[in-house]
């Protein structure tokens, strides 16, 4: 059980380190498309936690899994809200005509 535990934690360690050296290393014209990434995965989240819910047996199973549908749905909507305010940075503005006295 602790060989498992410990397992599980020295590749959790691993993963950190290595999304923080494949991050940090991503240039700022490659950010926009990365959030899209990873608002795919959030959506993938999202359907795991329907089916966490879906499935639960415990008596507060369904309460858990309605909370989990509830953060991952968030962080789906935060996401994509997060990038439409990052893309819309990018826009031109729009040209106001100056009025001649």
């Amino acid at each position: 059980m602790t060989d498992h535990l410990l397992t599980e934690i020295t590749v959790f360690i691993l993963a950190v380190f290595v999304g923080i050296e494949v991050i940090g290393r991503v240039p700022s014209t490659l950010h926009t498309p990365l959030m899209s990434a990873t608002n795919a995965i959030h959506g993938i989240v999202l359907v795991g936690a329907i089916l966490v819910a879906g499935l639960a047996f415990a008596p507060l199973g369904p309460v858990v899994g309605f909370i989990l549908i509830v953060l991952a749905s968030l962080n789906v909507f935060g996401g994509y809200t997060v990038t439409e305010r990052m893309l819309s940075m990018f826009r031109p503005r729009p040209v106001v005509a100056k009025k001649d006295d």
